[in-house]
């Protein structure tokens, strides 16, 4: 699944049978080509990835000696490697392995590649073996501490916020709207309404595009669902462990949550008094899962062309169809028909009435170009210095292993876009806008739009990627990371800001 397929190597290591004499694995004759290639490889810095038993190996080609005339140039290629495997009982605890004989690359000349393995009994237990691999100083810096805190404050400044907008400021109007109503004369006498009472008519209006819209946010809730559940697993368990076990997980259990979406999806097209159904099916089946499909495929049409091992096998990507095709679609199906037939006739607080009431002119800081992009912000101040340790895992081939953290800061992540996007919905009532829906899902969405541009300064400061192979990797694995993470805070702004509509209007009279 994360494209890393391996390749048998020729080395013969038999479990407790020491090799005491280099072994020749293989020879080549240095010609031109095979110069070139080692001596581009050695400056780069290429590096390599062996695995035994599920425990895996780094090394380097080889290396650079400093001040050289050697007219064949100054890489020189490790020829000897030397295997140190650790026993304990019938189990491989540890490998190491040591590069020898670097040896310069002269034309015409032969290279004997060997080896040695030395197997030695060691006390350390079998459920120990991988934490030589987990950078604890990295991964658990203070800063990594500090950033959790940080995030924490900010849902506690956030949370009072929207409380005091709730029991403050909406209580005073409350109180100000109750007593037109109270007041003996009636309505004849009262001054007219303002604020965000003024569109009680038109606040339940159902958004444009509503297949599109309610299959998003059921695709949201479903990947809220995969991210809580793999998350859980991976705490719970060691799915770092293996290879690609966390990918795989991620898949079943998105695969398995699809009944969810379509439900989520189903019942809200149908609360809309929509007639289209199957749209809203479609769009959450295919929409987010379709466009994984096509970028995945892209990639793997270019790491074919280059002859890579990051390419994912045919017969994975079928499987992969498969189970979209066997499992998830029939579970959006079956969400969908299910949320249909148990949902209730919607009934909002308030009476919408027949003709759209004219919008009137917004101060610049209310327009929606200005709003939107502003709502993703503190958002991504939440997750800034997570961000930087998945990042570095990822692209930096570090085990990561704190899932605890993940799941905090995604916590923290969810409850920040849902304040953030009610604060934004109040503003936009009082001034008078009743086209919160949108506003709401694109304001918690450009979550996302801030990460990418965090991706591309990465991209350029900390790694030293180049080329189409490792450019188009690169972005567009960070593309459907952040595509998802946007549908996530999507669905959650605009489910945040819906309870806080559906709250401030149940308290109000209907004219």
């Amino acid at each position: 699944l994360e494209g890393n397929s391996l390749v048998k190597s020729d080395y013969a290591i038999k479990f407790k049978k020491n090799i005491a004499e280099p072994t020749v694995v293989c020879s080549t004759k240095v010609d031109e080509e095979v110069q070139d290639m080692f001596e581009y490889a050695v400056e780069n810095h290429y590096w390599y990835n062996l695995v035994l038993d599920e425990l895996p190996i780094w090394a380097m080609v080889g290396e650079t000696r400093a001040n050289s005339s050697d007219p064949d140039g100054d890489s020189l290629v490790y020829l000897h490697k030397r295997f140190s495997i650790a026993y304990n009982q019938d189990r491989v605890i540890e490998v190491n392995m040591t590069n020898e004989n670097p040896t310069p690359l002269h034309l015409n000349s032969k290279l004997d590649f060997t080896y040695e393995v030395n197997w030695v009994e060691t006390d350390k237990k079998f459920s120990h073996r991988f934490n030589r691999y987990l950078d604890q100083d990295f991964f658990e810096h203070q800063i990594h501490w500090f950033s959790i805190f940080n995030s924490f404050m900010m849902v506690i400044f956030l949370v009072g916020l929207v409380g005091l907008i709730l029991m403050r400021t909406l209580k005073s109007d409350y109180s100000k709207y109750s007593k037109q109503f109270d007041e003996e004369d009636g309505m004849a006498d009262a001054p007219e309404d303002s604020g965000w009472k003024q569109v009680q008519g038109d606040v339940f209006r159902f958004p444009p595009y509503l297949p599109l819209f309610c299959g998003l946010v059921g695709t949201g809730v479903q990947l809220i669902m995969m991210v809580y559940c793999t998350t859980i697993l991976s705490t719970i368990g060691t799915l770092y462990i293996g290879r690609g076990a966390v990918s795989t997980t991620a898949v079943v259990v998105y695969a398995l949550s699809s009944f969810v979406g379509g439900f989520v999806s189903g019942r809200f097209y149908v609360q809309s008094k929509g007639n289209a159904w199957i749209k809203t099916m479609l769009v959450t089946a295919g929409g987010f899962t379709g466009l994984v499909i096509v970028v995945s495929g892209s990639l793997n049409l270019i790491a074919i062309s280059y002859n890579s091992l990051a390419a994912i096998p045919f017969s994975t990507m079928l499987i992969l169809c498969l189970i979209w095709a066997l499992i998830s679609c029939p579970l959006v199906l079956f969400g969908t028909i299910v949320g249909r037939n148990l949902t209730h006739p919607f009934q909002p607080p308030t009476r919408i009435s027949a003709i759209p009431r004219q919008i009137p002119e917004k101060r610049w800081y209310l327009q929606s170009s200005v709003v939107i992009p502003l709502g993703g912000l503190l958002p991504f101040g939440s997750i800034f210095i997570e961000m930087y340790f998945i990042f570095t895992s990822f692209w930096n081939y570090k085990f990561y292993y704190v899932y605890g953290f993940v799941l905090l800061v995604f916590s923290i992540l969810l409850v920040v876009t849902s304040c953030v996007t009610v604060v934004i919905t109040y503003f936009l009532l009082n001034a008078e806008d009743y086209r919160w829906p949108w506003t709401a899902f694109m304001s918690g969405a450009s979550t996302a739009l801030y990460v990418f541009l965090y991706a591309i300064y990465y991209f350029f400061a900390k790694t030293k990627m180049y080329g189409l192979f490792q450019t188009a990797f690169y972005f567009g694995q960070t593309l459907l990371l952040c595509l998802a993470l946007g549908i996530i805070c999507g669905s959650v702004g605009y489910l945040g800001a819906r309870a806080f509509v559906f709250r401030i209007f149940r308290g109000v009279k209907s004219d």
